[in-house]
């Protein structure tokens, strides 16, 4: 075992600025209150789950089915636009029937949300600078900061009231289109290069 502060600190830094949890509070908010109920462990779990297992096989599995990481990225924008989209329009393009009130959980809380193109492509990049037992000390750090902002997601609805929640969805929905944009150029422009 290679253990080094220096490099879980700054593996769990960069993997909490890409997850961004604190920046995706109001579609969670939103979330709960579309599906009426979200499930923090279930969906940190699975979130920890694809993540470390994207870890050791991601880029075998992207080039198995003749994706590169650049083109896998530039998908996971266009999921992000659409929620965000979502966020500053006050419309529902991803509808739920009553089968699949569950599903938040799993979509898009725990992918693209907190296991997304970005913290998947961040965790190939880390891969070829850290120790692999560093990054999965990052991303056990990491999701058990998620699963307590999904667990009091519900407390800081109350706080905040509607109008303060619309607010606030408003704004992180720009910050979440334009993170979609960012990463959707700095990728598209790897493809045509």
């Amino acid at each position: 075992m290679n253990f080094n502060f220096k490099e879980i600190a700054t593996a769990t830094m960069v993997l909490f600025a890409v997850i961004d949890i604190i920046g995706s509070i109001p579609i969670i908010i939103s979330l709960r209150e579309k599906s009426g109920h979200i499930s923090s462990g279930k969906a940190t779990i699975i979130a920890a789950i694809v993540m470390t297992v994207f870890l050791f096989v991601g880029e075998e599995i992207l080039n198995l089915i003749g994706i590169n990481v650049n083109e896998f990225a530039v998908a996971g924008a266009f999921i992000l636009f659409f929620i965000a989209i979502e966020m500053i329009l006050n419309i529902t393009l991803f509808k739920q029937n009553d089968e699949a009130m569950d599903m938040a959980t799993v979509f898009p809380i725990a992918f693209p949300i907190v296991a997304g193109p970005g913290s998947l492509t961040t965790l190939l990049s880390l891969r070829a600078e850290y120790s692999i037992e560093n990054i999965i000390v990052a991303i056990v750090i990491n999701v058990v900061i998620v699963y307590t902002v999904l667990k009091t997601s519900g407390k800081l609805s109350r706080l905040l009231g509607k109008s303060g929640i619309a607010i606030i969805e408003k704004i992180f929905g720009v910050i979440l289109l334009a993170i979609a944009v960012k990463l959707f150029t700095s990728n598209i422009q790897e493809l045509f290069t």
